[in-house]
């Protein structure tokens, strides 16, 4: 894909977001809006969108509290970044067709705008998603140590190696995604361990009525296959999971082709 990306600013609750947005918004189907994992940025995406069609329209930014965005105000819960997520796609899309294209984190929230049944979304890629169902994992425990594995750059190389990947990543890919994992503000790193790993949105979820594709990491620990298979696909109508053989949590950065593949269809 050729790059000619141009800088949106998007004005939402407290502040702004600036959204990198292709120059072939006039391309062949529909765009694809990107929503990144709770430690990810806009750049999470640079691998997947490296193998997607020359003009394919994308939109891409760094969700609130993190990143660039990182100075944004809270609160910083789901409902918050689905708002934005809907802002985003109003200032950007003018009405355009689009799928949302969510991981782990960004996975819930792109749900949760699409249960609202907003104009112009045509289909939903949920990537390694947090169900709408909290699996019997998620417990107190489990989340107050997830709230720290980003509290420093030996606890996130931790974390990489052993919890969130199970392919090699590219030297110039995991010094991104330490980066990435080092760069919230302290309440926004804490929002989703503490609290929206574990809100239930199945009422929600009910509510998406567009085609939906589910890409889960064969050896994913995080939201394993069996997970999404009995917390997500009973709650997603027309959802339809499709597990990427050797890789773990983090699909854009241990399988960017694969992904791209997925969005190709």
């Amino acid at each position: 894909m050729t790059m000619t990306e141009t800088t949106t600013r998007v004005e939402v609750e407290g502040g702004s977001l600036d959204v990198r947005v292709n120059g072939g918004v006039g391309g062949d189907g529909p765009a694809l809006v990107f929503l990144h994992y709770w430690g990810g940025s806009a750049d999470t995406w640079n691998g997947v969108l490296a193998h997607l069609p020359a003009g394919r329209a994308t939109v891409r930014y760094d969700q609130r509290g993190w990143g660039r965005s990182r100075d944004l105000p809270g609160p910083y819960g789901l409902q918050r970044l689905a708002d934005d997520l809907a802002r985003v796609v109003d200032g950007c899309l003018a009405g355009r067709p689009y799928v949302l294209v969510g991981h782990s984190m960004g996975g819930k929230a792109s749900q949760l705008l699409a249960a609202r049944r907003p104009v112009g979304l045509a289909g939903l890629v949920l990537v390694a998603p947090a169900p709408p169902r909290p699996a019997p994992a998620v417990t107190e425990e489990y989340r107050q140590g997830l709230s720290h594995a980003y509290d420093s750059p030996e606890s996130v190389a931790h974390a990489l190696g052993q919890v969130l990947t199970a392919a090699p990543l590219p030297d110039d890919v995991r010094a991104t995604a330490v980066r990435d994992s080092l760069a919230a503000g302290a309440e926004a790193r804490r929002e989703w361990p503490l609290r929206g790993i574990a809100e239930d949105i199945t009422a929600a979820a009910r509510d998406i009525e567009v085609p939906v594709t589910v890409l889960a990491g064969e050896h994913d620990v995080v939201e394993p296959p069996e997970v999404l298979r009995s917390h997500l696909l009973p709650y997603v109508p027309q959802a339809t999971l499709t597990v990427v053989p050797g890789v773990g949590h983090l699909l854009p950065l241990e399988a960017p082709a694969a992904v791209a593949e997925a969005l190709r269809d």
